[in-house]
């Protein structure tokens, strides 16, 4: 049972009592305020609900929250969160939510209505619409410019989780103003990790030969991370509509590999696609079906259950992949940073 659930719990057994109290006349006068006023501690001490869909936000929003927050995600991990429709009990949620975080710029419309419908536009969070502007929008084969929207993976570049980390900061501020310090406090070492994070995923990646810096992955999830450390995406074997490939967008991508003597494609965990190895066959390029864009490591309490995890496993495989040495990633930290607000009142 959630903290969440769990302070809602204990709360209604409170009052239950303070009415039961109530109704035993002046010598129980004494007990019925007590327990109202343990009621309302118990509801002081509930834990901020926030809700938010894919996996990589959730820990970022773990990071910054951390112990003062209960916080889901909607979409389970390895579903594809592109054409993931909530569940008619996700109104609920959303609806009794204190916060609700969502990546915007189209990835989760569904959601987005069912939140609209169900919670005061002032509860919800758009994460990608604040970080970069419409100038600043990446088109690309997965997400075209006649679709109007634009590819939403802002994440995989640790410099825009910061920028992601401090929209989250400023939001728990706003509802927990008592807490602000805390959460200042756990979005600096969140912070600093995602910085130390940026400098090794630029060593690394800087050893593979600069030909061989290309990414043709089955899905565009890259397109902000790769000229951030110098790799050029030259395209993604998933079309907008999220099916395969045509025979004639095949053939193109394999003259494609073949023109930029790339040495290896990539596939992803989420979207496995046997086109992919044929594609690879074709083009005489190595395969290599384990990147990830939204789906975590380990699971859910695992210490690798975390965005930076899945990062330094990305970088490790694609640097190996194309010819680089990945050994700047070696004993990299990736668990959570955040420390116990008991902890930081002690300190405060």
């Amino acid at each position: 049972m959630s903290r969440a659930i769990l302070s809602r719990t204990i709360l209604g057994v409170l009052l239950i009592a303070a009415l039961v109290a109530a109704c035993g006349g002046p010598a129980d006068e004494a007990p019925a305020a007590s327990s109202a006023a343990e009621a309302r501690a118990a509801a002081d001490a509930r834990p901020i609900s926030v809700v938010t869909t894919v996996a990589p936000l959730r820990s970022i929003v773990e990071n910054v929250a951390g112990d003062r927050a209960a916080v889901a995600a909607l979409v389970p991990e390895g579903v594809n969160s592109h054409t993931f429709e909530p569940p008619p009990s996700a109104a609920l949620s959303l609806a009794e939510a204190d916060l609700i975080v969502l990546n915007g710029l189209s990835l989760e419309l569904p959601t987005l209505e069912l939140a609209r419908a169900n919670a005061p536009k002032g509860r919800i969070l758009l994460l990608g619409d604040n970080t970069v502007s419409a100038d600043k929008y990446v088109f690309d084969f997965s997400f075209p410019a006649a679709g109007g929207a634009p590819n939403p993976h802002l994440w995989t570049d640790p410099i825009l989780s910061v920028r992601y980390a401090e929209l989250v900061r400023d939001a728990l501020s706003r509802i927990d103003p008592d807490a602000t310090g805390y959460y200042a406090d756990n979005f600096a070492r969140f912070r600093d990790q995602l910085t130390a994070l940026d400098a090794a995923i630029a060593e690394a990646t800087a050893t593979i030969p600069p030909d061989s810096r290309k990414l043709l992955t089955y899905h565009d999830s890259f397109p902000y991370f790769a000229p951030r450390y110098g790799f050029e995406v030259i395209g993604a074997v998933q079309p907008s509509d999220f099916s395969e490939p045509s025979p004639r967008e095949v053939a193109e991508l394999v003259r494609q590999i073949r023109d930029a003597a790339v040495p290896a494609i990539f596939g992803s965990e989420v979207f496995p696609s046997e086109v992919l190895q044929v594609i690879a066959r074709e083009a005489g390029a190595v395969q290599v079906s384990t990147l990830r864009d939204d789906d975590l490591p380990g699971a859910p309490g695992d210490p690798d259950n975390t965005l930076v995890a899945m990062m330094v496993e990305n970088v490790r495989t694609m640097t190996t992949a194309l010819g680089g040495d990945a050994s700047a990633l070696d004993g990299f930290d990736v668990a959570d940073t955040w420390g116990s607000f008991a902890e930081y009142e002690e300190r405060a």
